[in-house]
């Protein structure tokens, strides 16, 4: 679990609902008719916006911003290196079988096992990638659409209450729930936008640009496999993806070993 994704969460919602009470109470704050035009009026238009398919998917990404999968860059080039010098001792066959830490890893060994040249390799993998970017691409983009959508929505419920206050201004009783329309709308969205989905955009991109250097880094390696390259070398270009401790840490382990 993302620890630093739940405690800003918490943390932001927190903040807010504190300021709240310090004003007077949580519950002026809270207005069924503004949830209505702006968690409602979003909630349809994101998904008038996507596919239904799409649009339900998309909240199965959004656990992964608390729980992303732990895969380490390090770990990998470590495995990258055992495996190279396996099949440079026994040969390909010698890596059917083998333990990998990824699904994708694990075709593209199996591809080497079967005898798969370098072009055939790296055009099947590349094709895999290109396909994840694009799964991801459509993901972000509806956590977006609820960045995009929540203010435009608050905006229209802003307009709403102006709309009910002017056409009663005779009556004094009807100007404060109207107002309150006009402004708790504003305020739902941008709450939605900026403290819950601007986030959550911001972190699947973070994600998903990991998740491609390190499948960029399986493809690269197997390759250097299929070369035939000795796993010193497969190390020293893998490291240099890695941040300059990591990669220090790395290298001293394997000098080490």
């Amino acid at each position: 679990m993302d620890i630093a994704s739940l405690i800003g969460l918490i943390g932001t919602l927190g903040m807010i609902a504190g300021a709240m009470i310090s004003s007077g109470g949580i519950g002026a704050f809270i207005d069924t008719p503004s949830m209505l035009i702006v968690i409602g009026g979003t909630f349809f238009a994101v998904m008038y916006r996507s596919t239904l398919p799409m649009f339900l998917a998309s909240f199965g990404t959004l656990v992964k911003v608390f729980m992303p999968g732990a895969k380490k860059h390090d770990e990998l080039i470590t495995r990258i290196t055992e495996l190279a010098g396996i099949a440079r001792k026994d040969g390909m066959m010698a890596l059917e079988g083998q333990e990998t830490p990824d699904t994708f890893f694990d075709n593209g060994l199996q591809m080497l096992v079967d005898g798969a040249d370098e072009e055939k390799l790296t055009v099947q993998l590349k094709k895999e990638l290109k396909a994840m970017v694009t799964r991801h691409e459509k993901n972000i983009g509806v956590a977006q659409s609820w960045v995009d959508i929540a203010p435009a929505m608050g905006m229209i419920g802003t307009l709403v209450g102006l709309v009910a206050m002017l056409g009663n201004m005779a009556d004094p009783k009807a100007i404060g729930p109207a107002m309150a329309v006009a402004l708790l709308t504003t305020l739902y969205g941008a709450m939605i936008a900026n403290t819950i989905f601007m986030p959550i955009v911001i972190k699947l991109k973070g994600y998903s640009a990991y998740e491609v250097i390190y499948r960029e880094m399986i493809i690269t390696g197997l390759q250097f496999i299929s070369r035939g390259e000795s796993p010193r070398n497969i190390q020293d270009q893998l490291v240099a993806n890695l941040p300059p401790k990591e990669k220090q840490k790395l290298l001293e382990a394997a000098a080490g070993g």
